[in-house]
């Protein structure tokens, strides 16, 4: 068995544990209680990461790390090819295991990891690490966690805000790179989705509290178009006010809203304000109004260097369907760059 296929192992046996994982009531062995402290910590660093959304994360990881999906997902490059090569990863943190498929795509493709982590989201990551190990020893010599200034490396994948890309691509400009800037994610609305539709595009906007590039933060909506039918949709995810730090970003930006005189629409956890821009802070859904579909499919092919996803029915022809940005496949890279083959290529 070589190398490349040993660490492919690895990664199906980490999909087994955490399917089997997300099933338990308690924990029942070393690896269980492991990730239940890591789950425990990451909430403590991170306000955000409540339980029930690392928990999705997980399932969702689960999902993906299997045998097939794997190997379909990797069947078209030739791993062979790789020239193996010490690749600089810095992470971002702002939902649960946001930087596990970098972290996935440089070693399943035989490169080793020099990562940067966020220390938001360092717990999982780092569990991750210790349980592939556990697994595959001879991954021990592949990843190297960085606190420092980081050297010695060939390639360099960065994920930050359009304000740290510009040190990026200053720091990083002589090695090969990815470097990723803010994305948000839309909805095109018709008015002819049924009220189901609408309820799983709360799962869109709500799910990690919007913190995340495949968070819906906009939405584009015909000229007549009532709100009332959006708000009587996504009224059962209003729970999520109980959390005091979404409920502290809805009271401020409302606040702010108001003493500005913006027109705001408002259901009690969510404010609507109508915005040109497609990132819309916390609690927030920023909303614009279109008379012609072609004329805003014109717009949105203009800008889609800003756009991670698109959710609609029959608009776009890359559109995910509504409740369906959260659960992304492994070839639905990051700002559209095929991470694989930019790693078999360098």
């Amino acid at each position: 068995m070589n190398d490349h296929h040993k660490t492919f192992i690895a990664f199906v046996k980490l999909g087994h544990f955490l399917r089997e994982f997300v099933t338990l009531e308690t924990p029942n062995d070393e690896w269980s209680q492991k990730l239940e402290d890591a789950i425990a910590l990451s909430k403590h660093k991170n306000g955000w990461f409540t339980r029930e959304n690392v928990i999705h994360a997980l399932e969702s990881w689960g999902q993906l790390l299997t045998e097939e999906k794997l190997s379909d997902w990797l069947k078209p490059y030739d791993l062979d090819k790789n020239k193996p090569k010490n690749v600089a990863l810095i992470m971002a943190g702002n939902i649960p295991l946001v930087g596990f498929h970098d972290f996935m795509s440089v070693l399943i493709t035989g490169n080793k990891v020099l990562a940067k982590l966020s220390s938001n989201d360092n717990a999982l990551i780092l569990f991750t690490k210790d349980y592939l190990i556990s697994i595959e020893p001879l991954l021990k010599d592949t990843i190297e966690i960085s606190d420092g200034k980081m050297e010695g490396f060939d390639a360099v994948i960065a994920t930050g805000s359009n304000n740290t890309s510009r040190y990026f691509e200053h720091y990083f400009s002589k090695v090969p790179n990815i470097i990723r800037k803010n994305r948000n994610s839309i909805a095109v609305l018709t008015g002819r989705e049924s009220k189901e539709q609408i309820n799983a595009l709360g799962e869109d906007i709500f799910r990690y509290y919007g913190l995340g590039c495949r968070s819906v933060s906009k939405v584009f909506v015909p000229e007549n178009y009532d709100f009332a039918t959006l708000f009587e949709a996504v009224y059962s995810y209003h729970p999520i006010i109980e959390h005091v730090k979404y409920a502290n970003n809805y009271d401020y930006n409302k606040a702010v809203y108001l003493m500005s005189e913006f027109k705001i629409l408002d259901n009690g956890f969510l404010i609507l304000k109508e915005d040109k821009s497609y990132s819309s802070p916390i609690a927030s859904l920023f909303y614009e109004r279109y008379d012609s579909l072609d004329n805003l499919k014109k717009r949105l092919s203009q800008d889609t260097n800003e756009l991670q996803c698109i959710v609609s029915e029959g608009v776009i022809d890359t559109e995910i369907a509504f409740g369906n940005t959260q659960q992304p496949s492994l070839t639905d890279y990051a700002d559209n760059v095929d991470t694989v083959d930019f790693l078999l290529r360098t």
